[in-house]
Order: structure tokens, then C-alpha cells, then sequence
């Protein structure tokens, strides 16, 4: 008798990056992988309504740019979170009037389009905070990216240096600065906010 069959080594996304160019549909693989995530995030930030457009333009213009791809990082996921970032950016005062809407009503249209599949509980309650929704909007446009790129899309402090092409240090002092701003706009005591540095 003989053991377990082994295991398939997971081909990692610059291999199928680096594949893609000689054979264009191995491209889907990286769709098939991330345009769930990419959606939600930029759901999330935008709505359901520039999701779809948005998250396709993310993995047209992955395609027409792969051969540029960095094939030291065997994870294509902050790439492309770097171009859905830089496509959102486009759309910063449709973002800034949505989050200043939530922070006078308190109600997000964002969160509560969404199936109880695609949003967390915790999602919902966090959305559903006016006083947040403000704050996130009174940030400069960088901090907030960073902020959200950790707080919504789960990537570490390297993940988000790579997508946005930015050095590590600068993730740490902008969301250091985000989450102290925050902080502070919605009421913490200014003695917590002035000792909370990022250790990481």
C-alpha cells in the first residue's frame, strides 16, 4: 500500500505571471485567486455600483502591465491591490462625499447593500459609526489608503509598502498617523493617543 499522494506544489503568481506571457489565458488563474477580495475592498470603499467597473479595470490593466511584473515577489496580491488603490484614487471625492454622508446620517448605503456573506458583523457596526465614517474622510488621501489597505484588506505592513511602492517605514508612520487622528476624532483620551506608537 502505498502513502498519501503528495501534495501539489501551489505554483505562486509570479510563475503564473511569467506563464501568462507566453500563454494569456493563465492570466484568469490570478482573477479566479483575487477579484473576490478586490471586489469587496473596493466595494467597500466605493460601493457596489464602481466595484464591478473598478475591479475589472484592476486585472485589464494587471494584464497589459504583467510583463512588468516584479518577479521577486511570489504574491501578486499587493500588486494588485496597488492598482485597484491607484484606480480608486480617481474617485477620491466620490469616496470623501460617501464617507461624510455616513459620518452626518449614519447610515451607509455602502454596507448595507451588501449580502450578509460578503460583510462581517463587525463590518456592519463598524461602517454604521458616523463619527468613523468622518474621521476616515477628514484623513489626507495617503493615510487613509494605508489605513484601510491594513484595516479592510488584511495586508501586513510589507504588503502594503509593495503595493503602493513605498518604503516600509513610511506604511508605519502613515498608519501610525491614521490611527492617531482617528483616535483622536472619535474621543480617546489624548494621554492614550500620545503614548500608542506602532511597535512592529
Amino acid at each position: 500500500m502505498s502513502g498519501p499522494p503528495p501534495q501539489a506544489r501551489r505554483e505562486d503568481d509570479a510563475e503564473t505571471v511569467v506563464q501568462s506571457l507566453e500563454e494569456p489565458e493563465l492570466f484568469a488563474r490570478l482573477y479566479d485567486r483575487y477579484a473576490p477580495d478586490i471586489h469587496r475592498y473596493v466595494a467597500r470603499r466605493l460601493g457596489d455600483a464602481m466595484a464591478d467597473d473598478i475591479t475589472a479595470d484592476t486585472f485589464l490593466t494587471a494584464f497589459r502591465i504583467r510583463g512588468r511584473y516584479d518577479r521577486a515577489h511570489p504574491s501578486a496580491r499587493p500588486w494588485l491591490y496597488g492598482i485597484a488603490g491607484n484606480l480608486i484614487g480617481k474617485h477620491r471625492r466620490t469616496e470623501v462625499r460617501a464617507l461624510k454622508a455616513l459620518a452626518r446620517t449614519g447610515h451607509d448605503p455602502v454596507a448595507a447593500s451588501w449580502s450578509e456573506t460578503w460583510v462581517e458583523r463587525t463590518d456592519s457596526r463598524v461602517a454604521a459609526q458616523g463619527p468613523l465614517a468622518g474621521a476616515l474622510a477628514a484623513l489626507p488621501a495617503g493615510d487613509r489608503h494605508v489605513l484601510l489597505l491594513v484595516a479592510w484588506a488584511d495586508l501586513g505592513y510589507q504588503e502594503v509598502a509593495q503595493a503602493l511602492d513605498i518604503p516600509v517605514g513610511t506604511v508605519r508612520s502613515r498608519l501610525n498617523r491614521a490611527r492617531r487622528k482617528v483616535r483622536t476624532a472619535l474621543g480617546a483620551d489624548p494621554a492614550f493617543v500620545a503614548d500608542t506608537a506602532e511597535v512592529v
